[in-house]
């Protein structure tokens, strides 16, 4: 599986440790920056990401900021993207198995083994296909997108 991991600043921390975490847990994981803790905007790094998981250049990403909000609204601007902001394991596994978000959204300002559950939670967590309704909600939301 091949993981995207961008961040702003305030991210780069976080980014740089689940960078390193990830690998060693055996993903290939592509770094789209920011590369240093000097100030930037997030929204580069959100879009940037956004249009690597959209054109399927990776299979999932990662996104992080102070917050995780400025970020994941980033994101979501791209067309076939669907950013959830993370704060829990519950919702990284109901985000990806109930509402089939490509990416999550972290806060740099979270606790790292927090932040590396929720990272496991999502990637090990599968699309509920069985349930229609599920599938049916993503389907209305990628129909508007569309039009």
């Amino acid at each position: 599986m091949k993981i995207g991991i961008s961040s702003d600043h305030r991210g780069f921390e976080t980014k740089q440790e689940l960078t390193k975490y990830l690998i060693d847990s055996g993903y290939n994981v592509v770094d789209y920056g920011t590369d240093s803790t000097d100030r930037v905007d997030y929204t580069k790094y959100g879009f940037l990401l956004g249009e690597k998981v959209a054109s399927k250049e990776v299979d999932y990403g990662i996104a992080i900021c102070g917050s995780a909000i400025g970020i994941s609204i980033a994101c979501n601007k791209v067309k076939g993207v669907r950013c959830g902001k993370i704060n829990t394991v519950e919702e990284a596994i109901h985000g990806k198995e109930k509402d089939f978000i490509n990416i999550i959204a972290l806060s740099g300002e979270s606790d790292i083994e927090l932040n590396k559950k929720i990272v496991d939670a999502f990637l090990n967590a599968k699309e509920n296909t069985i349930d229609p309704a599920y599938k049916n909600r993503v389907d209305k939301i990628m129909e508007y997108e569309n039009d």
